[in-house]
């Protein structure tokens, strides 16, 4: 499955256009992480096991986007838009929502 920003691909132009597809995961904050975050902020550096959270919550997103693009038969994923929002209470959880336009392609 080819999965683009872009709002085309160049050299395969878009045969039909299928719809918009999306993916969202939820991450909660974990005490240790914000502790060993806290030291980072405090010593400099960069917060890694966020770092990892966020990544792994983005690749649930797309794939399973890439999933809702498939059932419908599109073999690309255009136009793609990633969006990070905080949410909870104490802003304890993160969210990524990834939105893109399902294509078929030649």
């Amino acid at each position: 499955m080819l999965m683009t920003t872009t709002p085309t691909l160049e050299g395969k132009p878009v045969q039909q256009y299928l719809g918009v597809v999306t993916g969202e995961a939820i991450i909660g904050a974990n005490i240790f992480k914000d502790l060993f975050a806290s030291i980072r902020n405090i010593v400099g550096g960069r917060a890694g096991a966020y770092e990892r959270s966020l990544a792994d919550a983005r690749e649930v997103a797309m794939a399973e986007m890439a999933e809702q693009a498939l059932k419908l038969g599109a073999n690309a994923v255009i136009g793609i838009d990633i969006d990070y929002e905080v949410l909870g209470q104490d802003n304890g959880m993160l969210m990524v929502c990834v939105s893109g336009t399902a294509v078929i392609t030649a």
